[in-house]
């Protein structure tokens, strides 16, 4: 029953993809255990991804799919799998993103999902509330972690993000886990075309109290800007207000620390631990 549950709840595609799996395993006449020792995995998580009980990864499928010499048939789902990783009001910002010729976000609370390590992911996931079940938490992690493949991405996407200084403060998972966040920080600063600023606390004033909000170039050389709020989300397409809210972001990015002097911020934030 148990087990049934799961199946019903899990997105359509992850159900799909379980179906495919254990056909063209039972046609294979492998086990599960079998199957899994093929891939170099357990059992038990040939089994879970059957049964819905995980969501299968990217490197899980590219394994089942060499071991059951699939011919393409389950690697094609990765592009579908992947979208469904993600909240439904989300899904068509994180499409715009993976295509964005660049990408220039404000944050407030947080900090940017493509500079968060993944123990400051799991960290931050748990805070929800309602808590989110096993299944469900595991998928949002991994989609989080899919969206840094924008940084391996060719052509490169130019990234600029500008952190309040209350985001890097806020010790989200602790002192280990914002220990190596701050490192990572640096390292991706580090990275042809990506950009950090922060916004400190004495820089009272400025022209970001409005909220965050993210300003994404496409590929048709149009701009679009995204908001968020609670689970609901806005995308801003009117040329009047896209140009206003990017004249504003270009306000903020004036009245925040140079990329330089933040960078020293963070590790001076670093030397704190």
């Amino acid at each position: 029953m148990a087990q049934s549950k799961k199946k019903d709840s899990a997105p359509p595609t992850v159900q799909y993809f379980a179906a495919v799996l254990r056909l063209l395993r039972e046609r294979a006449g492998f086990t599960q255990d079998e199957l899994g020792a093929l891939m170099n995995y357990t059992g038990s998580a040939v089994s879970a991804v059957e049964t819905c009980a995980k969501p299968p990864t990217d490197e899980f499928i590219d394994a089942a799919e060499k071991a059951l010499d699939a011919g393409g048939l389950l690697r094609s789902a990765i592009k579908y799998l992947r979208l469904e990783r993600y909240p439904v009001y989300f899904q068509g910002f994180v499409q715009l993103e993976q295509e964005a010729l660049s990408i220039a976000s404000y944050c407030t609370q947080v900090i940017h999902g493509l500079l968060q390590t993944e123990g400051y992911i799991r960290a931050l996931l748990a805070c929800n509330y309602p808590p989110f079940e096993d299944a469900e938490f595991e998928q949002l992690v991994q989609g989080r972690l899919d969206r840094k493949a924008i940084f391996e991405r060719k052509p490169r996407a130019l990234i600029h993000v500008i952190l309040e200084e209350a985001a890097l403060r806020r010790q989200i998972g602790g002192p280990e886990v914002m220990s190596r966040q701050y490192e990572h920080l640096v390292e991706c600063a580090a990275r042809p075309g990506v950009s950090i600023q922060v916004m400190p606390m004495n820089q009272a004033e400025h022209a970001g109290l409005r909220g965050p909000f993210t300003v994404i170039e496409t590929p048709e050389d149009t701009s679009l800007v995204y908001t968020e709020s609670h689970g609901e989300s806005i995308l801003v397409s009117r040329p009047d207000k896209v140009a206003a809210l990017t004249r504003r972001y270009a306000m903020i990015r004036t009245q925040a620390l140079r990329p330089d002097e933040s960078v020293s911020f963070i590790e001076q934030l670093m030397g704190e631990r």
